[in-house]
Order: structure tokens, then C-alpha cells, then sequence
């Protein structure tokens, strides 16, 4: 939600902002709907990122609106952490927790791929950007081998592994897709104020400096993890 804010409130704001949500009806999704209400480029979709029909509807509707122009941004950003040691960690909840952390990117990536090609071939610039053609994968430096971000305050197996797994989906990303003019990149946003009331982020100081980041991302970038400040992150 807060993303969708920050690129709303640019200066020059896309032409369209897709939010989605599992559950148009759940009380989180109202204060999104009440703003695309409020905002005519802004369009909320139904998407549970764990399912292939949902992730074809959803990609249905968003043909609907760029039509030949294509997507020139996906951002993967849907995600769940469970809580769990070495002790109580076990196969449902790592299943459960890489079906969208970590298949879920793979799934977007694959079906809004034909419209991230559009809309780097209709960019007449060199190189790569978010401006032409960008997948941004949402990562963390739980995930992070070298950092293991608050490893003392939570151990979360199951989540650090499935980020550290999209890390290297984003390297992959970007090995094949840079071929057709796609940056891809794996962004850490921080330690925000959503679960942990003593994070040291606001929502809004992560996301606006994730927008300031991907501004400013270009060919150098491409199959790095860097965090909402554009500093290097350690894999």
C-alpha cells in the first residue's frame, strides 16, 4: 500500500498503478479501494500469487489496460513470514512460506513477461531501467548469508530461506531477461514499522526511498540486492 502511494503522489505519475490483494472484501483492502476511487490511473485486482488462474486473471485485466504498451514495472512485494526455530520448523510451513515468497515471484515474473518485453521494445533507450522495463523483487537481509538480519530476535528459517532462494531467482532474472531489455533487481525495504512496533522504518521513509532507488537503478544494477537507501546488500 505504501508503494502505491509514493508512485501515485510522483510529480508525473504513471499512466496506470496496479494494486492487488488476496481478498478484495478483507478490511485491509478497503483504504485501497477507497483510494482508487479517488485516483482514476489506480486499478485494485483480486491476485493470490500461489495460484496460476489467479495470476492469469489478474494478467487478463492488466492487458486490458496497457493494451500494446505493455508493463513497464512488476513489482513483487506479496510475502509471509512464519516464526519458526530449527526446532519447529517443518516441510508444510517451508512449502507454504516458498509458495510466495519465492514460486510466487518466479510465477509473475513468467506470466507478465510477454508485457515486460512490450514495453522495453516500444523504449527507444539504451540500456536498462525502471523507466523501460523492471522486475523488483521485494527481498530482505534476513535472507542475507553475510547479514542475518535480528538472526537474535527471530530465527524464522523457512522465511530467511525463501528470501535467500528469491535472491538467487533474481540473479537468474536478470541473466536471462536483460537479453530483451529487463533489469532485474532484489530490494531489501528495511526494518519497518508492520509486524515490530520498534523497527527503526516508517512505511513511508521505506517506500519513498524505494521509489527514489528505483529512479535511479540502470544497466550497472542489474542482478544486484540492494536495500531502500540503494546501498549494496551482502548475499
Amino acid at each position: 500500500m505504501g508503494l502505491v502511494k509514493r508512485f501515485l503522489e510522483l510529480p508525473c505519475p504513471p499512466k496506470w498503478v496496479f494494486a492487488t490483494t488476496r481478498d478484495m472484501e478483507a478490511e485491509k483492502s478497503k483504504e485501497v479501494k477507497e483510494l482508487a476511487c479517488k485516483h482514476l490511473n489506480l486499478v485494485v485486482l483480486q491476485l493470490d500469487v500461489t495460484k496460476l488462474e489467479s495470476i492469469q486473471a489478474a494478467l487478463k485485466e492488466v492487458e486490458k489496460c496497457v493494451g500494446e504498451g505493455g508493463l513497464t514495472l512488476l513489482v513483487n512485494n506479496a510475502g509471509i513470514r512464519l516464526f519458526n526455530d530449527l526446532e519447529t520448523e517443518n516441510a508444510k510451513n517451508m512449502m507454504t512460506i516458498y509458495s510466495t515468497n519465492t514460486i510466487g515471484p518466479l510465477q509473475m515474473s513468467q506470466a507478465f513477461l510477454p508485457l515486460l518485453k512490450k514495453a522495453a521494445q516500444r523504449n527507444p533507450q539504451e540500456g536498462l531501467s525502471c523507466s523501460k522495463a523492471a522486475i523488483i523483487n521485494i527481498s530482505s537481509a534476513g535472507g542475507s548469508m553475510e547479514v542475518m538480519l535480528l538472526w537474535y530476535k527471530w530465527k524464522g528459517i523457512g522465511y530467511r530461506c525463501s528470501k535467500t532462494a528469491l535472491n538467487m531467482l533474481t540473479r537468474c532474472q536478470s541473466l536471462e531477461y536483460s537479453r530483451h531489455g529487463i533489469l532485474s533487481v532484489c530490494i531489501h525495504p528495511g526494518w519497518v514499522k508492520t509486524t515490530y512496533k520498534e523497527a527503526d522504518l516508517t512505511v513511508e521513509e521505506s517506500t519513498q526511498g524505494i521509489v527514489t532507488v528505483l529512479s535511479m537503478l540502470s544497466e550497472k544494477d542489474n542482478g544486484t540486492f540492494v536495500d531502500w537507501l540503494g546501498r549494496q546488500v551482502p548475499w
